[in-house]
């Protein structure tokens, strides 16, 4: 056979639904990486002599979880309905998208202040 009219060799045929899941599965994973931060902040608030600035920091930090894992919740949910709907997953609407930015903020904020 001449290499000038060999045919390249097919790419396997994608499937939609691997980015969805993906997606998914990140925002799992920072969810879990969000209750990891909560929990080392709460444990640095209640170390040695615990202040009550840093029991406020401490909460505020399983507050801000709390609403980060709301928001990931609801984009999972999202990830799963258009799942339904079709092989097109919607981009991440602009609250959403501030919501989660100003969680993580906050939270590096509250870590800096424990750190302190």
């Amino acid at each position: 056979m001449n290499e000038a009219t060999a045919q390249p060799p097919s790419a396997p045929e994608r499937d939609p639904g691997l980015q969805a899941e993906r997606t998914r599965l990140a925002w799992r994973r920072t969810t879990l990486s969000a209750a990891v931060v909560a929990v080392l902040a709460v444990r640095a608030a209640l170390r040695d002599a615990p202040s009550t600035g840093a029991m406020a920091v401490g909460a505020a930090c399983c507050a801000l979880w709390l609403v980060f894992t709301a928001l990931a919740h609801a984009r999972v949910r999202e990830i799963q309905e258009a799942r339904a709907r079709g092989p097109r997953l919607r981009p991440l609407t602009l609250p959403v998208a501030a919501g989660v930015s100003l969680c993580t903020v906050a939270t590096a904020a509250c870590g800096v202040w424990l750190a302190v």
